[in-house]
């Protein structure tokens, strides 16, 4: 599989690389990175000729997008595309000497609140700007309104209610003025798709976790919807975490915490089979998704150069119709999953 083949992303204009370079590791997300790692990470994602970046305010604080802005605003600016995030303002926090960064590992010391009203997605989308230090950015997604960061139905449906009252009209004004290319919504859990696609007009979904070589839930209604309504995916969190690269080693991250014994069994039974057909198990992670019709890019990140050089020898790895065929009959994945090459 070509990683550097251009996809077009739903019913959108824009045309993104097969394997784009995502932005959380370079937030500090398990691992502490130095600026010259980042920098050098980077590099070898363009130097592999990779032109499709994703990062967002909430990858280490606003470190993320530093790290990515610093690199590229020294490209030609027509020679990439570029998504980030919208739903958070980050703010001073109230008591500096004690702030902890909680999920990251590192990152900045900023506070953050939920904002979908229109004056926080447009307070939101220059601020990234600013963070970047770039006057434009090709997509935005709309980050975490989901159950998964906010808990509770109402809570969801309150922040839903704003976007769609308040929040989308600075979207569709961004879109609709040509300042952006295309708007997507970031999913980590199933049902929410449906809910986007019934309030607003959205050019492509960025699905973190839910659609990989280990969970297939969504071909019940996400994705069907999806196809019927042209609407483009990009995988997030190929990898699962971490797993589906590293392979099923102690510590190993599955889902953003570490794996149970039952992923650890299914994930080596996985791995053995690739094994026999001579293929890396990140290659069938990284290659699955692209069965679907809808799925544009994956966007895997790195902390180091060699997790970028891997990634794009794995995409091109050949990898035969019998190792699917292998899972498909050990349950491993579903029956109805479409996978590269089949049609």
């Amino acid at each position: 599989m070509d990683p550097l083949a251009r996809r077009r992303l739903g019913k959108s204009e824009v045309e993104l690389t097969a394997m784009g370079f995502g932005g959380a590791p370079l937030g500090e997300l398990f691992t502490a990175v130095s600026e010259a790692d980042a920098e050098a990470t980077l590099q070898a994602a363009w130097d592999t000729g990779i032109r499709y970046f994703d990062t967002a305010p909430w990858y280490g604080r606003g470190q993320s997008e530093h790290r990515f802005g610093r690199f590229l605003y020294r490209q030609s600016r027509p020679d990439f595309l570029l998504s980030t995030k919208v739903g958070r303002v980050l703010k001073a926090p109230r008591h500096p000497e004690t702030f902890e960064t909680g999920f990251w590992t590192g990152g900045l010391h900023f506070d953050h609140v939920f904002d979908y009203s229109y004056d926080g997605i447009m307070r939101s989308y220059e601020d990234c700007l600013q963070r970047l230090g770039l006057n434009r950015v090709d997509l935005l997604v709309i980050h975490d309104l989901d159950f998964w960061h906010h808990g509770v139905e109402a809570k969801v449906a309150a922040h839903l209610g704003q976007l769609a009252t308040s929040g989308w009209r600075a979207l569709d004004e961004l879109r609709s003025s040509g300042l952006i290319k295309g708007i997507g919504a970031g999913i980590n859990e199933l049902g929410m798709i449906p809910r986007f696609l019934d309030l607003a007009d959205l050019d492509f979904f960025l699905v973190a976790l839910r659609y990989t070589l280990m969970e297939h839930d969504t071909l019940d209604v996400e994705l069907p919807y999806c196809e019927r309504r042209d609407v483009g995916i990009v995988i997030g969190g190929v990898f699962s975490s971490g797993i589906m690269a590293t392979g099923p080693i102690p510590g190993a991250k599955y889902n953003y915490a570490d794996a149970t014994p039952e992923v650890i069994t299914k994930v080596q039974r996985i791995e053995a089979i690739c094994a026999r057909h001579d293929v890396a198990l990140a290659a069938a992670a990284l290659q699955f998704p692209f069965g679907h019709p809808s799925v544009t890019s994956v966007i895997p990140g790195g902390v180091e150069p060699a997790h970028v050089e891997a990634n794009m020898a794995h995409m091109r790895a050949t990898i035969p119709a019998d190792l699917w065929a292998e899972l498909r009959h050990e349950g491993l994945i579903r029956a109805d999953a479409p996978v590269p090459g089949q049609g």
